[in-house]
């Protein structure tokens, strides 16, 4: 069994849906600016999804109730917490093999202004071959559109890489940037190389959050439950 087969099976027998490896040299400078010389000295990315549960993503315009806004959050949680599992499991058996490894926190800041993590999930997922990045700023999967949450393991463990990158596939597709209830998109396509801004306005999808909506548990996800993909 290669070290690709024995990863695979680790993670889908313990509950992931999806698993690819990207390599990461060509995004070399994007990685070094968003994460730093660390982060960006592994040439290899193990990506990690778990498919968010339609019948709780199906409740999102109605997320001004409290039991379906709590309920998603519950849910949001806990899928992260899997993910983070997943990648410290991953992590253990690279190095047990004698590679290096760094898991990615499934849902974790690095920085506020702008608001970003020390990694993009999105990238390692559309480098690997599992998706593409879509004008929404998600990843979107032919097999589950957005409604998938994601991790990452950067190592230098001689992985065969699963991509190339998937080609976007929105085409005319306005569906999430309609949806969105502060504007949030542009609609413009993704681009490589591109700042996320071009595409998307991270502080307003944030103000609506924390700002014009009071109370803590309200949630929005229209974008996930909008896209045709998805369904």
């Amino acid at each position: 069994m290669t070290l690709n087969e024995l990863l695979d099976e680790l993670v889908h027998q313990e509950g992931a849906d999806f698993f690819g490896v990207a390599d990461l040299s060509h995004a070399y400078d994007t990685i070094l600016e968003q994460g730093g010389t660390e982060v960006a000295s592994y040439p290899r990315a193990i990506s990690i999804g778990i498919a968010l549960m339609d019948s709780i993503i199906d409740q999102l315009p109605q997320a001004f109730e409290r039991a379906v806004a709590v309920s998603y959050r519950h849910h949001y949680d806990i899928t992260n917490l899997r993910l983070d599992l997943l990648a410290a499991r991953v992590a253990s058996t690279l190095q047990k093999e004698g590679h290096k490894s760094l898991p990615i926190p499934a849902s974790k800041r690095s920085e506020d202004h702008p608001i970003k993590a020390v990694f993009s999930h999105k990238l390692a997922a559309n480098l690997a071959g599992l998706g593409w990045i879509g004008k929404s700023c998600l990843l979107i999967t032919p097999e589950a559109g957005p409604r998938v949450r994601w991790v990452t393991v950067l190592t230098n463990a001689p992985l065969s890489v699963t991509g190339p990158a998937m080609e976007e596939s929105c085409g005319d597709c306005a569906e999430c940037v309609d949806a969105c209830p502060v504007g949030a998109f542009t609609g413009e396509p993704f681009r490589e190389g591109e700042p996320r801004e071009v595409r998307y306005d991270a502080a307003k999808c944030e103000k609506y959050h924390y700002e014009e909506q009071k109370e803590e548990w309200t949630v929005c996800g229209l974008c996930i439950y909008s896209c045709p993909r998805g369904f």
